[in-house]
């Protein structure tokens, strides 16, 4: 049975001393995502990071899933807004370029997300909301049935883009961000929309 971390998800507080105990619980977690896996996360270690108490935590998240889905949930579907629509676009080489655009300009929140100690959670739900997202419709003449053309161009793109980030800061020293997105385009989503390799680049 899937479980996704929407449904984990809390309402936004209105009390300014709320928001601030939310921001230092969900920045704790992140930060240690970096260096620890979910499972072996504490709500103690959290709250220690934070620099709140244990007790604040249960006034805010019944369990420390329910923290993760209020970093995760939000961040995926704004991914999601971005990435789905390229699925059905002909054209689609600048669409690829502004995600990869998005990640690089957030990742830090990114790097914690896809390449962390949450990963696997993060991926799950990925996949869970864009098969819920996707608007699919089946061709009769189509080679790939769609909603295995979603879990296969979310995954995919999921793993390429963890794959950017755990080597470095994307701005950096590493892949740029026009020779990811054409690498993402060559191997997902250009196969996924009809094969136009001629609407990317060699080299941006």
């Amino acid at each position: 049975m899937e479980t996704s971390l929407t449904g984990l998800k809390r309402a936004a507080p209105t009390d300014a001393r709320q928001v601030r105990s939310r921001k230092a619980l969900t920045g704790a977690l992140l930060a240690l995502l970096k260096d620890k896996s979910f499972d072996q996360l504490t709500i103690r270690e959290i709250t220690a990071r934070a620099r709140t108490g244990y007790a604040t935590f249960f006034r805010h998240y019944p369990t420390k899933e329910a923290l993760l889905s209020d970093v995760a949930s939000e961040e995926i579907g704004t991914l999601l807004d971005r990435t789905i629509p390229i699925l059905h676009e002909t054209s689609s080489y600048e669409s690829t370029l502004a995600l990869c655009r998005y990640v690089a300009d957030h990742a830090a929140l990114w790097s914690a997300l896809l390449t962390g100690g949450a990963a696997a959670i993060v991926r799950e739900e990925f996949i869970l909301q864009a098969r819920h997202l996707a608007q699919v419709e089946q061709r009769p003449n189509a080679w790939l049935p769609a909603d295995l053309g979603v879990v296969h161009g979310t995954g995919s793109t999921f793993d390429i883009l963890a794959w950017w980030l755990a080597r470095g800061n994307p701005s950096g020293e590493h892949e740029s961000v026009g020779q990811i997105a054409t690498i993402l385009h060559h191997l997902v989503i250009a196969p996924l929309v009809g094969g136009r390799l001629e609407a990317s680049p060699a080299t941006v």
